[in-house]
């Protein structure tokens, strides 16, 4: 049996309409979830099952949509969450201002970063999170990370392009 919280306002998209996303989540992971209003989910299965099951939560608590996050059912899928304030601190100015550098005008930073890094991101509070094949998310983590820093996205869509290039190389 596993516990995590999940922020409140996620609930209602982990459970769905009427109960849907919970009931499929619960099929294709083979676990008993019980969730309450406030944000606390138990997670009941044998191991594997449990932390796919658990991955899953985490997912959706960070903000995906459920249909992505069940795509780390897949066995080369993860879930990267890294946290902006260990970057810029505690000031909530700086986190305004690189939550603003990741997201881009109107969002077309987080879709280039996508669409390049073939990866699925949401920025959600205090974090930034990435599910996809794994050797795309070690990528993304690394250009979401020089934006969080400072580098100019320029040069951080270069360096994805470079890095998958690398990597179709060597396969």
């Amino acid at each position: 049996m596993d516990e995590l919280k999940i922020p409140e306002d996620r609930v209602a998209c982990l459970i769905g309409k009427t109960g849907i996303t919970k009931r499929l989540i619960e099929k294709k992971t083979k676990c008993k979830l019980e969730i309450s209003s406030e944000g606390d989910v138990i997670i009941e299965g044998e191991a594997l099952d449990s932390y796919l099951c658990q991955s899953i939560v985490k997912g959706v608590g960070r903000g995906f949509n459920p249909s992505i996050a069940l795509k780390l059912l897949r066995e080369d899928y993860v879930l990267v969450v890294i946290s902006i304030s260990d970057f810029c601190g505690k000031s909530k100015k700086d986190l305004i201002r690189v939550r603003a550098r990741l997201i881009g005008e109107q969002g077309k930073v987080r879709v280039m970063l996508e669409r390049l890094g073939e990866v699925d991101i949401v920025i959600y509070g205090k974090t930034v999170s990435i599910i996809g094949n794994i050797n795309e998310v070690v990528i993304a983590k690394q250009a979401l990370e020089n934006l969080i820093r400072g580098s100019k996205h320029g040069n951080v869509y270069k360096l994805i392009r470079k890095r998958k290039d690398q990597n179709k190389f060597r396969d």
